[in-house]
């Protein structure tokens, strides 16, 4: 890369601002014509396997909390550098990172950290764009997304975090976060809902919000990161499998020795990640009970929720709503000297008019009703009119009209 820079062949100044600049962009940034769908997106691990011939891995690791810390500028800064790349590094240790770690090893603001116990962090530095704790999400995401949504064309990422700072909010646009919610968001959605788009909901509906919500997603991603780096093979370094020994004698419980893995592509191009983004979507189920919490949302929608647009979502919303509120009684009414205006549905005979419920019936089984209604309430009187021998059938039918009427009406 710094070969392509053009400085003549004596010149031994330091390189200008503009020059680091354009230097730091291409570092990060690609061209639209180098795109390449399929090794575009792209995350990838490096081995732990290049600086050590084993590890403590655990048995069963706690999620990883990414912390951001102040790189410094000073002396210090290599050593920094180093420890967290270190540290980072056995991410397959998990909650005993800081096991490798002498007493006066670690940087102070790491050490206030290692202090606590054990515990799995992931060291990130601090950004004003939080750009670090968020790329695990922003490498998932294809150039047609990124360009859609106003984001550079990030070239490949790396996890977890190593060497090499850049200070990359100085290339980065202000409202970096905010155009990568809705990235992230667009991207995601076709997986919480699949038949209506994110327009056919307010901006303060609780599973849109949950889509932009960049915190509840990278825990998530995170452990389709360690799952799928979980299933790259191992690097024969000779490590027998046993339990790990401290200093003083004693044995680590929950970890054991292990050969460090391979490193690799996590997810190389267009396809790969489209199925890592959708991993992503499962893995909140474990990670943040996504599934629990959209059922909950569905079951107490309120109309606020939806936007003007109309969606099969907020269809599908207004039909159970209005059939809930319209417990209706069967009711038949009386026609006066002005017939009133009725619908096509409607129906009329005599004098009675009925809604579409007497379309269900048959003939014998309204002139039952319409008995009723005219002030005939015997049901011997009604078998007499009708030709029965006995109240008995006038009884049957009664029983199944009332049937007919509970399941048309939704009286159930």
């Amino acid at each position: 890369m710094m070969d392509s820079m053009e400085l003549p062949e004596d010149d031994e100044r330091p390189l200008t601002q503009a020059e680091v600049d354009a230097f730091q962009r291409e570092s990060l940034f690609m061209r639209p014509d180098e795109v390449d769908p399929d090794f575009h997106p792209r995350l990838g691990n490096i081995s732990v396997g290049f600086t050590m011939k084993g590890i403590a891995r655990a048995v069963e690791p706690s999620p990883v909390e990414y912390v951001a810390i102040d790189i410094r500028e000073d002396d210090d800064h290599i050593k920094e550098a180093l420890a967290i790349h270190k540290w980072n590094q056995v991410w397959e240790s998990a909650q005993f990172r800081r096991r490798y770690f002498d007493e006066d090893e670690l940087p102070e603001q790491m050490a206030r950290i290692a202090d606590l116990g054990d515990l799995n962090v992931s060291f990130v530095p601090r950004t004003n764009s939080r750009y670090h704790e968020y790329a695990p999400l922003l490498y998932s995401l294809p150039a047609s997304t990124l360009e859609r949504f106003g984001l550079p064309l990030f070239r490949a990422g790396m996890w977890p975090y190593g060497i090499g700072e850049i200070e990359v909010d100085r290339y980065l646009p202000a409202d970096f976060e905010a155009r990568l919610s809705r990235a992230w968001a667009w991207t995601v959605w076709p997986h919480l809902n699949s038949g209506s788009g994110l327009a056919a909901f307010s901006s303060d509906d609780p599973i849109k919000l949950l889509a932009h919500n960049l915190d509840f997603w990278v825990p998530a991603i995170t452990e389709v990161i360690q799952a799928t780096l979980r299933g790259f093979p191992v690097v024969d370094e000779g490590t027998e499998a046993g339990p790990v020994e401290l200093i003083d004698g004693s044995v680590l419980e929950g970890a054991i020795k292990a050969n460090p893995r391979m490193g690799g592509p996590i997810w190389l191009g267009v396809d790969e990640a489209a199925e890592k983004v959708s991993e992503t979507v499962s893995a909140a189920d474990a990670t943040g009970r996504l599934r629990g919490i959209m059922d909950a949302v569905k079951s107490n929608r309120v109309q606020d929720d939806f936007s003007p647009r109309w969606s099969f979502a907020r269809e599908d919303f207004e039909r159970k709503l209005y059939s809930k509120r319209s417990k209706v009684s069967v009711k038949f009414v009386e026609l006066t000297d002005t017939i009133p205006v009725q619908g096509p549905e409607s129906e009329v005979l005599g004098r009675i008019v009925t809604n579409d419920f007497l379309a269900i019936l048959n003939a014998r089984n309204k002139e039952i009703v319409v008995l009723l209604n005219s002030g005939v309430t015997s049901r011997t009187e009604i078998a007499q009119i009708l030709g029965y021998a006995n109240h008995s059938a006038v009884s049957k039918r009664l029983d199944r009209i009332r049937q007919q009427a509970v399941d048309f009406f939704g009286l159930s």
